[in-house]
C-alpha cells in the first residue's frame, strides 16, 4: 500500500485551484478530508481542520474569507465588515450571527446570495477599501459604519456611527483618552470622514452623522441619544466635568438646569464588588452636590424606550 504524500494543510481558506498548483492532487485532498485533517469550508475551500475556529467573531470571519477566496474580487461588506471592525449591533444578536456579506465590483453579475453568503453588487472607490488584521479586502471603517447605518431609525444608527467616531478618532491621533472624544475638532473630523464615505446624499443617514459623537462610550448611550433626539425633550450635555468632594466625574448625561444626572447602567462597568462600591461613592459624591439621578439599564432602552424617556420627561418637568 502506496503511502499518502504529505503536505502542508492549509491554515487559511483555500481553493482545490490553488492547492493543485502548489501540487496537491485530488486524491491527496480526499484522503486528508477521509482522514478529518482537513475540512470542506464551502464547496471548492478548504481548510485544515486544527484551524477551524470555535468564537463566533472568528467564525464568521472564516467562512466570509472563504467566500473571497472563491470570488477573488470581492470584498468584505456590511455585517461582516462589522465583524473585522468590531463594530458594535443595535440589536440583541452581534453581526456575527449574520451570514457573511461581501460587495462584489459593478460588472460582476447581480447575484445575491452565493452558497449561504449575502452578496452585494456597488461600486466601491479606492478610498472605501482597507484590509482586515488577516490581510483580507474589507470595506473602510467609515464606508462600513455608513453602509450599515442607512435606512435605520436614528436610535439605531447612532450605535452604528458613534463607535465607527470614536474608532476613527482614535485612529486619528492614538489615543483613547476621554478628552480626546470630547475634542470638538476631532468629533468634526470623525464625522467628515463618515459623510465623504457615504455613497448616496440620503436625508436620514446625513442627519444621523451630523448627530454622531464620538464622546458617547455604549451602544445603550447611544440608542438613549437617539431617543432623545426624537423626543422633542431638551437635548443634555454628554460626558461633561462635574466636581465633587471626591473628584471630577463625568456623568453619561447632565441637565445642569434640572440637576439631572441620568446614568446607563450595564455589566460592563460593574466588574466585581469594587466597582459596585465605586459607583455607590461616585453617586453619594454627586447628590451631595444637589444632582438627581436616573438609571437606566441597557435591556431597558432595548426593549421599552418610552418608558425610559416617560421617566426623564417626568424628572424635567415637561
Amino acid at each position: 500500500m502506496r503511502t499518502p504524500r504529505p503536505w502542508i494543510l492549509p491554515t487559511q481558506p483555500a481553493t482545490r485551484a490553488l492547492l493543485a498548483a502548489s501540487g496537491v492532487s485530488d486524491e491527496m485532498i480526499a484522503t486528508q478530508l477521509r482522514s478529518g485533517r482537513l475540512r470542506r469550508v464551502r464547496r471548492g475551500v478548504f481548510l485544515s481542520a486544527d484551524s477551524w475556529p470555535t468564537e463566533p467573531r472568528d467564525h464568521h470571519l472564516m467562512l466570509a474569507h472563504a467566500v473571497q477566496v472563491a470570488n477573488p474580487d470581492a470584498v468584505l461588506s456590511h455585517q461582516s465588515a462589522a465583524v473585522a471592525w468590531r463594530l458594535p449591533s443595535p440589536g440583541f444578536a452581534s453581526w456575527a450571527s449574520e451570514p457573511p456579506a461581501l460587495t462584489l465590483p459593478m460588472g460582476t453579475g447581480h447575484r445575491s446570495r452565493d452558497n449561504g453568503a449575502t452578496l452585494w453588487v456597488r461600486s466601491l472607490r479606492p478610498s472605501d477599501l482597507a484590509r482586515d488584521d488577516d490581510g483580507y479586502p474589507v470595506t473602510s471603517l467609515a464606508r462600513t459604519a455608513v453602509d450599515l447605518a442607512a435606512g435605520r431609525p436614528l436610535p439605531d444608527a447612532l450605535v452604528i456611527l458613534d463607535a465607527a467616531c470614536r474608532k476613527l478618532v482614535v485612529s486619528m491621533v492614538d489615543s483613547d483618552h476621554r478628552a480626546t472624544f470630547a475634542n470638538p475638532r476631532l468629533a468634526g473630523a470623525s464625522r467628515e470622514l463618515l459623510s465623504a464615505a457615504a455613497i448616496r446624499p440620503l436625508r436620514l443617514l446625513a442627519e444621523a452623522i451630523r448627530k454622531a459623537d464620538p464622546i458617547r462610550e455604549s451602544p445603550a448611550e447611544s440608542l438613549t441619544a437617539g431617543y432623545l433626539y426624537g423626543s422633542g425633550l431638551p437635548m443634555p450635555e454628554f460626558q461633561p466635568p462635574v466636581r465633587t468632594s471626591l473628584g471630577t466625574y463625568f456623568p453619561d448625561f447632565l441637565w445642569p438646569d434640572a440637576m439631572l444626572i441620568v446614568e446607563m447602567d450595564g455589566a460592563v462597568k460593574y466588574n466585581d464588588r469594587r466597582d459596585l462600591l465605586a459607583e455607590k461613592e461616585r453617586e453619594d459624591a454627586l447628590r451631595e452636590v444637589g444632582y438627581r439621578f436616573i438609571r437606566v439599564s441597557a435591556k431597558d432602552i432595548m426593549l421599552r424606550p418610552e418608558w425610559v424617556i416617560a421617566r426623564i420627561r417626568s424628572a424635567l418637568g415637561c
